[in-house]
């Protein structure tokens, strides 16, 4: 019989030709030794040996594992067993022994999805060998056991994903191969806005907005919850996506067919990081990364370095968890941590609950980590009991972590385990203190509050600075609150927001808050009716402990009502503030301020109106709402008279830690826990009457201002179109440091002259309806024309002008940022507005790129960041250095991201913006190198080298096929099995 003939029955015909067609191209085997050396190759394989010829074997039926052999049993402690493991310490490796725990389960990970294809024994090696490997920035392959999303980075993913289906079918493929392989789950929490406050109906009638503005992307996701597979979507009004995988969704360790492994994730939100906190691995991604992850593919990564940081002591009283994550976030900054893991450690430890390791862990996108890990220990334990897990599953989840060496026993010696580098803090150390007035590490001891704002104010207008006259700066703005005499300030609190994951997951600075709230009405202290107070609690259960505790009662005598389960005000949707607030803060130039519970303020985020924006801890967003002002000293200077007249001083009302413990104690229980989530999958009436069609292929309405059918795909065919350089490219934009994704694709509202309101007025919408972008980014449309159509956007082309605007550079025309890089997308009922803009960039057939500063893209992990200049023909970004999932994105988008070498910038090379810019690239991807130096060369005569940021060879083939997604797609074809 021929060797052929052999082969095709062992590994099946269909399998055999496809093998054939893949590995050596339409010619087929060009000599018969080549047919007998892969015969022999696929029975050494079998037998666990590597083939000789440089080809790898993969059996469809089968699909061994290398490390078969460490596949253990686990036994149960009263007899029985709970599944089948891989084995860390069944290596036999002293190496794996001084890995940090976050390395341990990257190990895991390529361990049990080792098939010598997507995940190689090499790639296993590496990570052993973590110690010499890091530094070398070496790639691995990492697949995720389940992938996060909230609603407005979720919605354009199941857009991705209903899109692709179709380009399936157009390119002869099933359709249905485009389907989850991991369990995504999808939290709708985004788009609460607070309409309604300082009311007891302010739930039900934000809900009730929130679905009539909403109802059609709601319904677009109840189609995808039944349209693919092993999709879980958790309803609207149950609680924000990071507290619900805390309390709920993270499962530590998984049990999937009597196999057990490590949980880990990815979500399309940068904040995912909050999950570490209960020792399980997660971090944010870019939407088309998740989307890559749900489809199988493995996630391409650098073994990062890993930054031990040692607690030790105890948090002094009055002093918060929020208090300790904005000091640690201001250490882990300074110390520089971007692209690497945070790991905790130290008999500190023992002292924090989980609660406050959550908070310390969702910052993580602040301080720069990729995660900032806190390993599993009692303390964990204790928590998954307080939340309602099983005894049995939490039996099971501390079993293996045990067998495998990934618990950490405090009353036990401890192993010195290795780091990249390290970090120590004495808990006793960290003061009460606040972030801003513009970005989140940008730490203000509490009792230097009073002195920072006066300098703030004094500064020339920067990150800590507003440059306001000396002689305005005591400036009294008189004006009328709904009929009664009103002033403000500088520094005037106009929002005070308690809100988001960050702490609403806390429930010792949750009840602080409420503590706070009790004793100032005892002493008759009021918060000023024009200030918008807000409770937006990240889970039904914080309600219940509120009730339970009976302190609700006291937030809301202060305005404090519940006004939703959601992001709200940490997201911008704040919502408006009274329109007699605005005007006078408009009309007067005043620098008003909000103060929340959140994780970013980055200018124009919160709200439009307030340029100061301090996070603070929800007892103190409380303690700044009675006192109405930033521009105070909590030390020296009253809060506000009491109902006797006499003043009250800060520490009035502040409870001891004491305090919070007991009422934390008797009020926080587990029970509220279980009720809460055996209710969350039922949904409420709203969406449960919600009408959705069937089929697996989505119905695209060309009608729609919500869901659209994206032109990614568009001419698609199964030949990648290979890399493309940059040819005499007009600069677009030129920004300094810090642009934020709320800069490239902002979340807020939409601005009624913008060429998005455009855009909706004429698709018959009311500017009461236009919700905001990040309700829209289902639509491609929406979303180009939001593309830097931030207020506060700061382009060098203007010469300081502040706004979404920049300049055609052939004309010289100052235009909105779309007007000038588009005219391609604007349908035919579009095109008598914009028929003068028909000879701007895109149609001109200009390429454009983008110059930047630091931190290019820093911020919430947005998709539309890239996929946004992408649209507008942005083919390059050259910056000083880039946010790490942003620059993922821009590869995922097919955008070249470059940086310029260090000491060097485009004002130190004299670029001005209003040059040409050519990089040649060779036209094979295969003669391209990650990281290589490239040189930029411009029409004037200037010439500089840049470093090319596609860091992996993944990379470089996600470039080579125009985008992830396109190469996902073609994979996905060519593949039978």
């Amino acid at each position: 019989m021929p060797s052929t003939v052999v082969l095709a029955l062992e590994i099946g015909v269909e399998w055999w030709s496809e093998l054939r067609r893949c590995l050596l191209g339409p010619q087929g085997w060009s000599r018969r030794d080549d047919v007998e050396s892969l015969v022999a190759g696929w029975r050494r394989y079998r037998s666990g040996v590597v083939v000789g010829m440089g080809i790898v074997v993969i059996s469809p039926e089968t699909g061994e594992n290398p490390f078969k052999s460490i596949l253990k049993t686990l036994e149960k402690p009263d007899g029985g067993e709970f599944g089948k493991y891989y084995s860390l310490p069944a290596l036999n490796d002293p190496r794996i022994e001084k890995l940090p725990y976050s390395i341990r389960i990257l190990l895991e990970s390529a361990i049990r999805n080792c098939d010598e294809f997507q995940v190689k024994s090499k790639d296993v090696e590496k990570i052993i060998d973590w110690e010499n490997t890091s530094p070398k920035q070496v790639e691995i392959p990492f697949k995720p056991a389940r992938v996060l999303l909230q609603d407005f980075t979720g919605v354009p993913a199941v857009v991705d994903l209903a899109c692709m289906r179709d380009a399936m079918n157009r390119l002869g493929g099933d359709s249905n191969k485009i389907n989850p392989l991991v369990p995504v789950d999808l939290v709708i929490d985004h788009s609460v806005q607070v309409d309604v406050a300082r009311s007891e109906n302010a739930v039900q009638a934000n809900m009730e907005l929130e679905f009539r503005r909403n109802k059609e992307r709601f319904g677009f996701l109840k189609w995808g919850s039944n349209a693919f597979d092993n999709m879980l979507v958790v309803p609207p009004g149950s609680g924000i996506v990071h507290q619900v995988n805390l309390e709920y969704l993270g499962r530590v360790v998984f049990n999937r067919g009597g196999l057990l492994y490590p949980d880990s994730v990815v979500g399309t939100d940068s904040h995912t990081t909050m999950i570490d906190g209960l020792g399980v691995a997660g971090w944010g991604v870019g939407g088309i990364e998740a989307e890559a992850a749900m489809l199988g593919q493995p996630m391409s990564m650098v073994l990062p370095g890993v930054v031990g940081f040692k607690l030790s002591g105890k948090l002094r009283n009055g002093v918060t968890a929020t208090d300790l994550v904005l000091t640690v976030t201001q250490m882990l900054r300074k110390h520089g941590v971007v692209g690497k893991f945070v790991e905790f450690y130290g008999e500190g430890m023992s002292e924090l609950s989980l609660a406050d390791r959550a908070t310390i862990a969702n910052m993580s996108p602040e301080y720069g980590a990729t995660m900032g890990f806190f390993p599993v220990d009692h303390v964990t334990l204790q928590y998954l009991k307080l939340t309602g897990r099983s005894d049995d599953t939490i039996s099971m989840i501390e079993s293996y972590l045990r067998a495998n060496k990934m618990f950490v026993d405090y009353s036990e010696p401890q192993v010195e385990r290795v780091y990249s580098s390290y970090l120590e803090l004495n808990l006793e150390d960290v003061e009460p203190c606040v972030s801003g007035p513009k970005r989140p590490h940008d730490r203000v001891p509490l009792k230097e509050m009073k002195a920072d704002w006066h300098a703030c104010l004094d500064n020339r207008v920067g990150f800590k600075g507003f440059a306001v006259a000396k002689e305005s700066q005591s400036k009294v703005v008189e004006f009328t609150f709904h009929g009664t005499p009103a002033q403000l300030r500088h520094g005037d609190v106009v929002i005070a927001a308690i809100t988001s994951c960050t702490n609403t997951s806390n429930p010792s600075v949750m009840l602080g808050a409420a503590l706070v709230a009790k004793k100032a009405c005892k002493l008759g202290l009021e918060v000023k009716p024009w200030i918008k107070t807000s409770l937006a609690p990240g889970s039904g259960v914080v309600t219940k402990y509120l009730l339970k505790s009976g302190l609700q009662k006291y937030l809301n005598h202060l305005g404090f009502y519940i006004v939703g389960y959601g992001c709200t005000t940490c997201i911008g949707n704040s919502g408006d503030i009274d329109e007699a607030v605005g005007s006078a803060i408009t009309e007067n130039d005043i620098v008003a301020a909000a103060v929340l519970s959140g994780n970013r303020n980055f200018e124009g985020r919160v709200h439009p109106l307030t340029r100061a924006n301090y996070l603070a801890s929800p007892p103190l967003v409380v303690a700044y709402a009675l006192a109405g002002t930033v521009d105070i000293d909590f030390e020296t200077e009253p809060i506000g008279l009491g109902k006797d007249g006499k003043e009250v001083f800060f520490k009035d009302i502040w409870p001891s830690n004491e305090e919070v413990a007991e009422v934390v104690q008797s009020s926080v229980l587990p029970d509220m826990f279980k009720a809460t989530y055996e209710a969350i999958t039922q949904g409420n009436s709203m969406w449960n009457q919600l009408s959705v069609p069937s089929g697996t292929l989505y119905a695209w309405d060309p009608k729609s201002t919500y869901i659209h059918e994206p032109p990614y795909f568009k001419d698609m065919t199964m030949s990648p179109p290979g890399p493309h350089g940059v040819k005499d490219a007009y600069c677009l934009l030129n920004f300094g440091d810090s642009i934020t994704t709320d800069h490239i694709s902002p979340a807020g509202s939409i601005h009624k002259d913008s060429p998005t309101a455009k855009y909706l007025i004429e698709r018959g919408v009311d500017r009461r309806d236009f919700n905001s972008y990040g309700s829209r980014r289902g639509n491609d449309e929406v979303m180009a024309r939001g593309t830097f159509a931030n207020i506060r956007l700061v382009n060098k082309l203007l010469k300081g002008e502040v706004g979404p605007k920049t300049i055609h550079i052939p004309t010289g025309e100052k235009l909105s940022v779309f007007d000038t890089a588009m005219v391609d997308c604007i349908s035919i009922d579009c095109l008598k507005l914009y028929v003068w803009l028909l000879q701007r960039y895109k149609s001109e057939g200009h390429d454009t790129i983008i110059l930047a500063g630091a931190e290019y893209g820093s911020g919430s992990s947005r998709d539309w960041a890239a996929k946004g200049p992408m649209l507008l023909g942005v083919k390059a970004v050259i910056a000083k250095s880039f946010e790490r999932i942003h620059r993922s994105n821009l590869v995922g988008m097919g955008v070249i991201p470059l940086c310029f070498k260090p000491g060097e910038d485009a004002e130190t090379l004299g670029l001005t913006g209003h040059e040409r810019y050519t990089i040649d690239l060779p036209s094979s991807v295969s003669e391209i190198k990650p990281g290589q130096d490239v040189t930029m060369v411009t029409d004037d005569g200037k010439s500089f080298t840049c470093t090319l940021r596609f860091d992996t060879e993944v990379e470089l083939a996600y470039f080579d096929h125009g985008g992830i997604l396109p190469y996902v797609i073609r994979n996905l074809i060519k593949s039978k099995h």
